[in-house]
């Protein structure tokens, strides 16, 4: 992204200098702190310059519109999408121009289903500590769409799942289309919905509510979410495009500067549970990265079978590891010497001996 003039976000020590014969502006080093100067600041971009891979970025008579653009894996985002959300978050609030912001998903299947397992299991999974990177850069997103300084409006058109709920969490508005569904899936695939449900989810629909939605990780319906204070609207499916439009008109009908503090106030308890607890969910989760129930759960998603649940609790029951599949790393081969295989491995997987109190 580039200002106005010329300069990177990262111009911190450029200013621009207009003037007679300085067609454009010219640039030089910033002056010492006192001197009077332009400084050269984030610009907004046409949405059109703004290339991206995974997301739609329009910009039309003060509404910005962000679409998860991946239909064919039910929008679920990946690394990716929310490094583009993040920057489209980014221009919009720069942008005077923009009003309020509208977040969807491609299609009219699914809003979001959160992120994609399959990039977890392909990748996370194999290099855990990754997934500390990765949280970083989803509670960013979170935060760059919290803090836009002017209302979000979640615009769901279809499943919104996982993720894709704190998605709509994060956003103050919410207009649904009748046929959608709304569920938490963490518990189901071995993770923790700790990314903005836990702390959000009781101050929007209330404690026993969430709980239910968290640990049973069951669907509700479009009707059910707006009674339970989950959406603001539900109209037919035709109509979602109307309502989202009426009810972003409603708001650039406002002053901004007190929409964007209202915004700010309204916030204070979001921000007070997410800024308690996110960073603790960042470690945690990395940590249990490496835990044999994301390893089954996330396994069992991609190759489509349910995942055994039993089998975790059963093994914990028997006084069995539940942590790591077949046991603690503690056994030393006799023949070749490799260390910190399973415990209740019968052979060495690095030479094929037999191991010293195996089961014949």
């Amino acid at each position: 992204m580039h200002s106005r003039r010329g300069g990177s976000y990262a111009d911190a020590n450029i200013e621009i200098i207009s003037g007679p014969g300085a067609a454009g502006g010219r640039r030089r080093r910033k002056p010492a702190a006192g001197r009077g100067s332009i400084v050269a600041v984030p610009a907004p971009q046409p949405a059109s310059r703004l290339q991206f891979q995974d997301i739609l970025y329009e910009k039309r008579d003060g509404i910005a519109t962000v679409t998860i653009n991946r239909p064919q894996a039910y929008n679920a985002y990946t690394t990716t999408t929310l490094a583009e959300m993040s920057q489209a978050f980014q221009d919009a609030s720069w942008d005077d121009a923009v009003g309020v912001l509208v977040l969807t998903g491609a299609g009219d299947h699914a809003f979001c289903t959160g992120g994609d397992v399959k990039e977890y299991a392909s990748v996370y999974l194999h290099r855990p500590r990754r997934y500390w990177a990765y949280m970083g850069l989803f509670a960013q997103t979170l935060d760059l769409l919290r803090n836009l300084g002017k209302p979000a409006i979640a615009r769901l058109n279809g499943i919104v799942a996982g993720g894709g709920n704190e998605l709509n969490a994060g956003c103050d508005l919410a207009v649904a289309a009748e046929h959608v569904t709304i569920r938490q899936v963490g518990t189901r695939v071995g993770s923790v919905a700790a990314g903005g449900a836990t702390q959000w989810l009781p101050l929007l629909i209330g404690d026993r509510r969430a709980r239910e939605m968290l640990f049973t990780c069951e669907p509700i319906t479009a009707q059910q979410a707006l009674q339970w204070g989950l959406v603001n609207r539900v109209v037919p499916a035709a109509q979602l495009d109307a309502a989202v439009a009426e009810l972003a008109q409603k708001l650039l009908e406002k002053f901004p500067e007190c929409t964007r503090y209202t915004k700010q106030q309204v916030n204070f308890w979001k921000d007070l549970a997410w800024g308690l607890t996110i960073g603790h969910a960042r470690d945690w989760l990395t940590l249990h990265m490496a835990n044999w129930e994301p390893l089954e759960g996330m396994t069992a998603f991609v190759e489509k079978r349910p995942p055994d649940y039993a089998g975790l609790r059963r093994r914990a029951a028997e006084g069995k590891s539940s942590e790591l599949p077949w046991g603690a790393p503690v056994r030393t081969c006799p023949a070749c010497g490799a260390r910190y295989l399973p415990e209740e491995f019968a052979f060495c997987g690095r030479c094929g001996a037999r191991l010293e109190g195996a089961d014949a």
